[in-house]
């Protein structure tokens, strides 16, 4: 799949008279408006759904980076979701420390085993790299089993979790103050993400991604700076973890299969690759679509997910920021006549 990247592959300089910069800022407001009425139009079913959207999209950034901007396959973040996860639930469960100051540990501990194990990675690339990360995500559920941990993961039977209650006088249940929190921390994490990726170390990561020897005859650091996206990445993905568990209200080694791995690499193509905004997309792909064809087929849901994707696929072959960009172009052109 060609890689659309949003730092370095300009689309129309205007349309209608106004500059691009304008339109963007424009839908990113709207997209925030609108973002901030939902809570307050849905069922309390469809929430928790938006609220997943908004934790998926947190972890897809992650993986955007280290996958689609920096060309590092990983197939095994569904590891560091878990552990972001248990964290906050560990932490939950045995401390009376407060939610939220649980999810800047989760980031910094998953930042920490990130860059650890990116240390050893950078001996593998392409498929091989995949594999290693793919080796992470399989173990990751039977190490939260292991009897040794059982004390602080709960093993089999998991933690639960209480839902966060909103403040007093803030007239908000506590469906609708969760995803304000997610929404909170979404959007700084995307600002974050943006002008990290904007700046010179994410034209860094960008050119260790094209063209490594060239990089490193410039003087970037290659190794270091491999490993530390390795960490942020997972620290964006750690973070979107303690919040899916603040939602759930509940973890166990079960609720972290490959599958859910594999899902994220699925949002992450979807959403397209090397596209920030683009994981939007993809998150809202990975929680809308099954329940859509479980509503089709109670028999066979995953086959008609699997027709939902081969069909997405051959539709928007880049992903939804492909398709996007290309409409962009497109109403650019005929702007200019």
């Amino acid at each position: 799949m060609a890689i659309i990247s949003e730092t370095t592959r300009p689309v129309a300089a205007s349309f209608a008279g106004l500059p691009l910069r304008t339109w963007q800022t424009l839908g990113v407001a709207l997209v925030f408006i609108v973002a901030c009425v939902l809570p307050f139009t849905t069922s309390s079913y469809h929430l928790f759904q938006l609220t997943m959207v908004l934790v998926y999209a947190i972890a897809l950034l992650g993986l955007n980076i280290l996958t689609g901007f920096n060309g590092q396959v990983s197939l095994g973040h569904g590891a560091f979701y878990a552990i972001g996860a248990y964290t906050t639930a560990i932490l939950l469960d045995n401390t009376a420390i407060p939610y939220w100051a649980t999810l800047p540990i989760a980031g910094i501990v998953c930042l920490g085993a990130g860059f650890l194990f990116g240390l050893p990675a950078l001996r593998l690339e392409g498929l091989y790299l995949a594999l290693a990360t793919f080796a992470l995500a399989v173990a990751t559920p039977q190490l939260l089993k292991f009897r040794g941990f059982e004390k602080w993961t709960g093993g089999v039977q998991g933690i639960v979790i209480d839902k966060p209650s909103p403040p007093a006088g803030v007239p908000l249940d506590s469906d609708q103050w969760l995803y304000f929190v997610c929404l909170a921390v979404t959007v700084p994490m995307f600002l974050i993400g943006w002008n990290l990726l904007r700046g010179r170390t994410g034209r860094a990561i960008v050119a260790i991604r094209d063209h490594p020897i060239a990089a490193a005859s410039m003087g970037i650091d290659t190794a270091m700076y491999k490993s530390l996206t390795f960490g942020v990445s997972a620290m964006y993905t750690g973070i979107a973890g303690a919040l899916g568990a603040l939602a759930a209200q509940f973890v166990s080694p079960d609720s972290f299969s490959v599958f859910l791995s594999i899902s994220l690499i699925v949002g992450l193509v979807v959403g397209g690759i090397a596209s920030i905004f683009g994981v939007l997309f993809g998150a809202a792909f990975i929680v809308f679509i099954p329940n859509i064809a479980d509503q089709i087929s109670k028999a066979a849901p995953w086959a008609i997910y699997g027709i939902f994707l081969i069909g997405f696929m051959y539709v928007l072959p880049t992903g939804v920021a492909g398709g996007v960009k290309r409409l962009g172009s497109l109403l650019g052109r005929m702007g200019k006549r």
